[in-house]
C-alpha cells in the first residue's frame, strides 16, 4: 500500500545516491515521507482495524474496494486491491464479471480504465483466459417475471415519454441479461452496486439497490460494516449523504 510504495520509492533514490549520501539517507530511520499520519493510519486503522474487522470478509472487503475504486476511476493502486481481492478468496471471473457490471452502474469509461491494470494483476499470477466467465453463458440465472413485469410497468410509465430507449435498454441489457449472468452472485452484483453508488454520491438510487442486496442475503451487519468500510474509500462525506438513505432502508425492513 501507501507504505510499500514509499519504501520502495526510498530504495530506488538511496541507489541512485553517491555512497556517501547513501549512508546518510539509509540511516534516517523511518524514511521520509510525505505525510507520516497517513501512512501510519493506512497501516494501523485502514489495513491494521477495518481490514480486520469480521463483520464484513475481507472477500466482501476486496470485491466491494475495487467496486468503489472503480466507480470513482481510480486506478492508482487497483492492482494491489485486485491482488488483495484473489488472496482473499474472490475468483478471478467474479472480478471480471465485476467490471462487466460496473460499466453499466460506474460508467463504460471507468470500467475500461480499469480493466488494463486488472489484467497485469492476472497475467502476473498466471490467470489466463480459461478463467474468464463465458461472454454468453448458457445457464443463465432464473428471472422472477413477475417481479421484472411490475417494475418494467413502473419504469416505462414514469419515462417513458422521456427517453424510450433508456427504458429499453434498462430491461433488456440490465434486467434480463447482465442480472442474470451466473459469474457473479446476485448477492455480489447488489452489493457492488451500492458501492458504486456511494462511491460515486447517486444516493438516489440506492434505497432500490440496497433493498434488492438485503433481499439477495446482505445482512444488515455486512451492510452497516460496509458503510463503515467506504468511509475510507469513497471519504466521510459520500457515507453521510448514504446514511440517511441506509437507514430508511433498515427501519422499513424491521417494521
Amino acid at each position: 500500500m501507501t507504505i510499500i510504495r514509499t519504501l520502495a520509492a526510498a530504495g530506488v533514490a538511496a541507489a541512485a545516491m553517491p555512497a556517501g549520501a547513501q549512508e546518510a539517507r539509509t540511516s534516517m530511520e523511518p524514511p521520509m515521507t510525505v505525510s507520516p499520519a497517513l501512512d501510519r493510519a493506512t497501516r494501523d486503522t485502514l489495513l491494521g482495524e477495518v481490514w480486520q474487522d469480521e463483520q464484513l470478509s475481507q472477500r466482501d472487503r476486496g470485491l466491494v474496494t475495487i467496486a468503489a475504486l472503480v466507480a470513482r476511476n481510480q486506478t492508482a493502486g487497483l492492482d494491489e486491491y485486485v491482488g488483495r481481492a484473489l488472496d482473499a478468496g474472490v475468483e478471478p471471473s467474479e472480478i471480471s464479471e465485476t467490471l462487466y457490471h460496473l460499466a453499466y452502474y460506474a460508467g463504460w469509461q471507468n470500467a475500461m480504465a480499469a480493466e488494463p491494470v486488472v489484467a497485469e494483476v492476472f497475467a502476473s499470477r498466471d490467470i489466463g483466459a480459461d478463467a474468464m466467465p463465458a461472454v454468453d453463458p448458457s445457464d443463465m440465472l432464473p428471472l422472477d417475471d413477475e417481479a421484472e413485469a411490475q417494475r418494467q410497468s413502473n419504469v416505462q410509465s414514469q419515462y417513458g415519454d422521456v427517453s424510450q430507449g433508456v427504458v429499453n435498454a434498462t430491461e433488456q441489457l440490465l434486467f434480463r441479461d447482465l442480472w442474470l449472468r451466473p459469474a457473479l452472485a446476485a448477492r455480489d452484483r447488489s452489493m457492488v452496486t451500492v458501492a458504486a453508488l456511494i462511491a460515486g454520491g447517486h444516493t438516489e438510487q440506492i434505497t432500490f439497490h440496497l433493498g434488492r442486496a438485503m433481499d439477495n442475503g446482505l445482512t444488515k451487519p455486512e451492510a452497516s460494516a460496509m458503510l463503515h468500510h467506504l468511509a475510507f474509500y469513497a471519504g466521510w462525506p459520500n457515507i453521510f449523504s448514504a446514511m440517511p438513505v441506509a437507514k430508511d432502508v433498515f427501519e422499513s425492513r424491521a417494521n
